[in-house]
């Protein structure tokens, strides 16, 4: 659990814009008004004290120094009878405006938890017996990892909040567990009544016992030609920071965290003139899952929801100089609250920084000699969560030709399983003697609340047609452009087209540039992955979501989570299949853009013990936002080769 009185001597932020998250004071008092209201006893937790973000006219018309509204979003729980409810608080009165119990669903799994399963596991005598019959009778070195349970109709699981477990041992301390899976032993924890529900005995595999360390302290040998690499910045970064406003050349945002999505941007503009036209409201990653495609030992239920069954927010890292960042560093502190409505502080949680990115733009004129080329530089911010075994790093990008890049960097340590005598893995790779690493799929739901200059917008399908051969195509070389404006929320469920090179754009109703075109920004699609579990399958329904790169939906403002606010144990339907049934028009009007992606992971023994960066991500580029490249006006290069300067 976090020290939430060590955290106490970080500097207290204070609130100085609607967006801000909130403070440690803030948490304190919204938790004490909902306890002062609606005490539910000693079974009382907290699942998210976190900022009710306010209308989007508070913000549109907030002026520095004036007063607004100020509330919390609060989730509770009673785990003597699973009872869960919401709160509304207003910070400015410190009352509950609004109490609604929430029948039928689990709170997230909280880091309490994490903890708990392991204790309650190890200790339970059927658990110890299952190890003996492993020939393992050291409990104590035994690494119980808790993974969501999912909802699979067993009668005995009903009305309870679980985890369902998969072990590993460790021969010491800082041994790399996941060589060494403990094959088939899984235990079903009912996290509430704090017992083992059952065990689940799949069978034995010997027991795997390899040293896979990776660490630096099991390092004797490395390589000799690394020399330094110096990233200097004798001035300063290019940016400024007042409070949670970021600016940084042409772009303004404001950085936001919450113990669900993490990393959250808003407001984010871009400074054309005298105008601050914007482009995005909210930005956040709205869900993601990694369904596991093993059908036996209890790998089924590997289908881990990782924003909204655990919250990537809570387990954000602190994030290091030299190590996660390089050059000159602004951090960001996160105030969260943990189970008992107290805040505590993950230091550093937010990284943002300016890098060097090669070239912007360049040429050469064959006939004069004449060279221009200009160096590229972003901004980026960014955070990194451990989950289990793997870690997730949300990396935004802002270039200074007007696009805006997100990337999702995975890395950590690929799951794994122990192979029982004469067994060929069929759903998974060897990635060591005895184990190996299942197929499975990291899929990724971004949420975009977009404004392209102001809040009325359209979504337009692009696809390039090549023309058929005939009088109008002789030679065979033509194509075009088809669009498709998507009119309802039905229509505009839509998946990536290789054929048809397709992409969407997010044009403005109201505005056009000086070529008469609607202003619009258009999202590319990079890393499209198609789902292979069947949307009849348990996290099929559940991540509904995952089955299309695109979704629109007409923006309401408690429309946030694609698998829903619930999504632990959930049966499946919510979030966006439920919300697009209405199938509410989506032409020049307040929308949001939900853009699935991802990683389909067939793992390599490259991947252990300890796996390489993969990226996932898109871009969104200015479509006609602009009627020249913007980054004309970017200077030389300080340098003495001719080719950097006019």
């Amino acid at each position: 659990m976090p020290d939430a009185a060590a955290t106490e001597s970080r500097t207290v932020p204070r609130v100085s814009h609607p967006l801000d998250p909130l403070t440690p004071d803030e948490i304190r008092r919204a938790s004490s008004a909902v306890r002062r209201a609606h005490d539910l006893g000693a079974g009382m937790m907290f699942e998210t004290v976190s900022l009710h973000e306010p209308e989007k006219s508070v913000v549109q018309g907030f002026k520095t120094g004036a007063s607004f509204p100020r509330e919390a979003f609060v989730c509770a729980f009673d785990r003597t009878n699973g009872q869960v409810f919401e709160a509304r608080v207003d910070l400015v009165a410190d009352t509950v405006v609004d109490w609604r119990h929430v029948p039928d669903v689990r709170p997230r799994i909280l880091i309490d938890d994490i903890t708990l399963v392991g204790e309650v596991a190890r200790a339970d005598p059927r658990f110890r017996e299952a190890l003996a019959r492993r020939g393992i009778a050291d409990v104590e070195n035994v690494q119980v990892d808790p993974w969501s349970a999912g909802n699979y109709g067993l009668p005995d699981e009903e009305g309870r909040r679980l985890c369902h477990t998969f072990c590993w041992y460790r021969s010491e301390k800082n041994d790399n567990p996941y060589a060494h899976p403990i094959e088939g032993l899984c235990a079903v924890v009912d996290l509430d009544r704090a017992e083992v529900l059952r065990i689940d005995d799949h069978g034995a595999a010997e027991l795997p016992r390899a040293n896979r360390n990776y660490a630096a302290r099991y390092r004797t040998v490395y390589r000799t030609d690394v020399k330094p690499l110096e990233i200097v910045q004798a001035d300063g970064p290019s940016f400024t920071v007042e409070g949670n406003e970021v600016r940084w050349q042409k772009w303004r945002l404001r950085v936001g965290f919450n113990a669900r999505e993490g990393l959250v941007l808003h407001a984010i503009g871009y400074e054309d003139g005298e105008r601050l036209r914007p482009v995005l409201h909210r930005a956040a990653l709205s869900e993601m899952v990694v369904p596991y495609g093993h059908l036996g030992g209890g790998h089924f239920r590997k289908n881990a929801f990782d924003v909204g069954e655990y919250g990537i927010g809570v387990l954000a890292n602190s994030l290091t100089l030299g190590c996660d960042c390089l050059g000159a560093i602004r951090y960001f502190d996160a105030w969260l609250a943990d189970s008992k409505g107290e805040p505590y502080c993950i230091p550093s949680a937010v990284c943002l920084h300016e890098e060097d990115f090669g070239i912007l733009w360049k040429h050469t004129d064959l006939f004069t000699g004449e060279v221009d080329v200009r160096r590229a530089r972003r901004l980026v911010v960014s955070s990194i969560s451990t989950v289990g075994n793997y870690e997730y790093g949300a990396f935004w990008y802002f270039h200074q030709d007007g696009s805006i890049h997100f990337e999702m960097k995975a890395t950590g340590i690929v799951n794994t399983a122990g192979l029982k005598p004469g067994e060929a893995p069929r759903y998974g790779t060897i990635v060591s003697p005895g184990v190996y690493a299942h197929y499975h799929q990291h899929i990724f739901n971004m949420r975009l609340d977009v404004a392209i200059d102001g809040e009325r917008n359209r979504v337009v399908e692009v696809d390039t047609v090549a023309l058929p051969v005939g009088p109008d195509n002789p030679h065979g070389n033509a194509f075009t452009i088809r669009e498709s404006v998507l009119a309802n929320e039905l229509a505009a469920q839509r998946s990536v087209d290789f054929n048809a090179a397709r992409y969407w754009k997010i044009e403005s109703a109201e505005v056009r540039n000086a070529l008469g075109q609607p202003t619009a920004y258009k999202l590319l699609p990079l890393s499209p992955v198609p789902a292979f579990a069947s949307p009849k399958s348990s996290v099929g329904r559940r991540a509904a979501f995952m089955t299309r790169q695109l979704w629109v939906t007409a923006y309401h403002p408690d429309e946030i989570h694609a698998a829903g606010r619930y999504p632990n144990q959930s049966r499946g339907g919510d979030g966006l299949p439920a919300w697009t049934a209405a199938d509410r028009p989506l032409v020049d009007t307040d929308i949001v853009v939900w853009h699935s992606f991802g990683l389909h992971h067939i793992p390599r023994p490259e991947d252990f013990p300890v796996q390489p960066v993969i990226t996932a991500g898109f871009a969104l580029h200015p479509s006609g936002f602009f009627t020249e490249n913007p980054a004309l006006d970017v200077p030389p290069a300080k340098s003495s080769m001719s080719c950097c300067v006019d």
